[in-house]
């Protein structure tokens, strides 16, 4: 790992679940962490529910757009944190995997967004506890 670690996150639409973590990544982190996004088959815009939750923490992801994910984008992260995308990412030897289980907010309204929101930031903490020395 270099110095300044990367962090890619990637879920099916990159429209949900790994916008927030970005969004709680670079909020939480600063510049300290390289933060990338992608998914497996990109949505056209970002879920309005999980622009409203993080919203409501004070982090705004509305101007995000969802990305492809690129074996280029894997190249260049340290750790890879995989959403319920399945096999599609590619694996590379070298790099720390992690898949994290949770439920897709798509189609879901915001009562049951915040609790999905809520488990991405704890699990972003401890990620942040374990890539910067303290």
């Amino acid at each position: 790992m270099t110095d300044k670690p990367t962090v890619l996150f990637v879920c099916i639409h990159n429209a949900g679940r790994s916008q927030m973590a970005s969004g709680y990544l670079r909020h939480l982190a600063g510049d300290r962490i390289e933060v990338l996004s992608a998914g497996s088959a990109p949505a056209a815009s970002i879920n309005p529910m999980a622009v409203l939750a993080m919203a409501e923490e004070g982090i705004d992801i509305a101007a995000e757009q969802p990305k492809i994910l690129t074996t280029d984008a894997v190249k260049a992260s340290d750790v890879v944190i995989t959403m319920g995308c399945g096999d599609t990412c590619p694996f590379y030897p070298g790099k720390r995997y992690e898949d994290w289980v949770l439920d897709d907010p798509a189609g879901q309204g915001i009562d049951a967004v915040r609790p999905i929101r809520d488990e991405i930031r704890r699990r972003v903490e401890t990620l942040i506890g374990e890539l910067l020395p303290a």
